[in-house]
């Protein structure tokens, strides 16, 4: 097993099936030389405990729930990276990424909410290579409903 996942299994998470995009004009992740560009993820989460699928911040949804919900979506973001790749281990070094949630025009706690995917890969790999740029906005609304999208930018080795 790679290092990455190992690190994941030691933390009690396996990565999900990548998603399949339901139309073949996109896909979840295309790749220019060594840079991985993600489309947003947020669909088909992994069931974990306080996981929201669908919902709206300053609503239905609380931030810690959404710190649940954006890791999960790391999750996602991560079954994609390996599908394309073959292997966690060839991510150098997280980049940037672009959460948005689902929320009222009053919800101001994005960053705690996005907080979930980017603690996540800080943790797997490091201050040095974990370490990302980072938007955090909302939205006052999200396809399908969903409470969390986010896209990111990877280093390949």
């Amino acid at each position: 097993m790679d290092t990455i996942e190992t690190r994941l299994k030691a933390m009690g998470y396996t990565l999900p099936p990548a998603f399949v995009f339901p139309k073949n004009n996109r896909t979840g992740c295309t790749q220019s030389g060594n840079l991985l560009l993600l489309s947003g993820h947020g669909l088909d989460l992994p069931k974990l405990p306080d996981v929201r699928q669908t919902g709206k911040f300053g609503v239905d949804i609380t931030v810690e729930e959404g710190y649940a919900t954006a890791r999960a979506v790391a999750l996602t973001m991560m079954a994609t990276i390996k599908a394309h790749c073959g292997s966690l281990d060839r991510v150098k070094r997280v980049l940037r990424l672009y959460g948005m949630c689902n929320c009222t025009p009053d919800f101001l706690q994005h960053p705690a909410v996005i907080d979930g995917a980017s603690d996540l890969f800080f943790e797997l790999w490091g201050p040095e290579f974990g370490k990302h740029a980072r938007s955090a906005v909302g939205h006052v609304s999200l396809p399908r409903g969903i409470a969390v999208e986010i896209n990111g930018e990877f280093e390949l080795n």
